[in-house]
């Protein structure tokens, strides 16, 4: 076996309450002022305020960027720049969902290396150390928060631009269930399916390796079996907390193992339709997973039995089946609609979906997919998700 890497943050804390450690990790770091990166919800719920008086206790001085938008722009990211030149800040603190902490990581990419975030998209591209950031999920989703990537839009070129490299990893992830018994359903069924994509992206793809297969097979289970409960019923911690784990562990394991084909063709459904991406994510999960089965059956027929499918005298490729079968169901149960549910115009469809094609092709994604497919094949794949 080739040698692989498995990165992990520097320090890594779950479970409720985590998120209170955020001045004891910032002063180990030598840190006495910070920019909170955040957006307006995290404002008008007082999280955002609720850090700030906790960071002040702790002697750390703080200044507020809330202004992230569900899907960061290279705009949004330099204006939360310029804010953090203007008051010297030494270390980011994100805290909210994906958007927040990508938003935060991109800062502290240009912080640390100059230049526009544009000038790092693609892999390995950053040769120097970012500026510390400590990373604060409120949604079980992204994974974010262990991650070497980021995801910011090019509004110049309408195009989302993937960053990754290992600078990028957060110095601190607080992983605290707490904070995220106040998500609606709808951002609960979003983030969650937009995890479980993760876990089964990272499990399939070419460049899995031992470390990463155990996180992704035990998250697919973790989401299978809690994903529901936390969107009917969202103050049970004991769901929201395994949830946070799958997301966790999902994160930990695409991290060091890449995704797929349905990431691969999600970014373009953000960049020219603008829907959040653990929508998009979620959106295309079953149609993908259906183009992809005769790819590696056998790794599928371990994921049907990590969402807990019955597949005693199935072969592998029928038991691959039985898992998108229990697949389909957990998507419609937690009611993710179809792109035209989403309100996708066919007609704008139609203009762009072969351009979309070219676009998840470049991304470097669908190579790592069981079965690669051609431009043909993924404009066909958008039009089944569409219907």
């Amino acid at each position: 076996m080739a040698a692989r890497y498995f990165r992990v943050p520097p320090v890594c804390v779950f479970g409720s309450g985590a998120s209170a450690l955020a001045g004891e990790e910032l002063r180990r770091l030598g840190v006495t002022r910070v920019l909170i990166v955040s957006d307006t919800a995290m404002s008008k719920l007082g999280v955002v305020a609720k850090l700030a008086e906790a960071l002040t206790a702790a002697g750390i001085s703080s200044s507020i960027f809330d202004k992230v938008d569900a899907e960061p722009t290279d705009q949004v990211v330099e204006a939360g720049l310029a804010l953090l030149r203007q008051t010297q800040g030494q270390a980011l603190v994100a805290v909210g969902g994906g958007s927040p902490i990508d938003a935060a990581k991109a800062m502290a990419v240009v912080a640390g290396n100059g230049g526009r975030i544009a000038d790092y998209q693609g892999l390995g591209k950053i040769s120097k150390p970012c500026l510390p950031l400590v990373a604060i999920p409120t949604t079980a989703g992204t994974g974010s928060e262990v991650t070497i990537f980021t995801i910011i839009t090019d509004t110049a070129r309408d195009v989302k631009m993937l960053i990754g490299s290992p600078f990028v990893m957060p110095a601190v992830a607080l992983i605290d269930p707490d904070l995220t018994l106040s998500m609606p359903p709808k951002v609960t069924a979003a983030t969650g399916l937009d995890a479980l994509t993760h876990a089964i992206e990272s499990y399939v793809s070419a460049k899995a390796q031992p470390l990463s297969e155990i996180q992704s097979l035990r998250a697919i289970e973790l989401i299978g079996k809690n994903l529901r409960t936390a969107y009917t019923q969202g103050q049970n911690l004991e769901a929201r907390t395994q949830m946070m784990l799958g997301s966790l562990m999902a994160g930990l394991a695409f991290s060091n193992a890449s995704v797929a084909l349905v990431h691969g063709m999600s970014r373009p459904v953000g960049a020219y339709f603008h829907v959040a991406h653990g929508v998009a994510n979620a959106a295309l999960l079953a149609p993908v997973t259906e183009f992809s089965l005769s790819g590696n059956p056998k790794r599928y027929a371990d994921v049907a039995r990590a969402l807990g499918v019955e597949t005693r005298g199935l072969d592998d490729l029928a038991a691959a089946r039985a898992g998108l079968a229990a697949l389909k169901s957990l998507i419609k149960d937690v009611g993710i609609p179809s792109l035209k549910g989403l309100g996708i115009e066919k007609k704008r469809l139609d203009q762009v979906v072969a351009q979309m094609a070219k676009d998840a092709l470049a991304s470097g994604s669908p190579a790592n997919n069981p079965l690669v497919p051609s431009e043909e094949e993924i404009v066909k794949l958008y039009y089944e998700a569409y219907e």
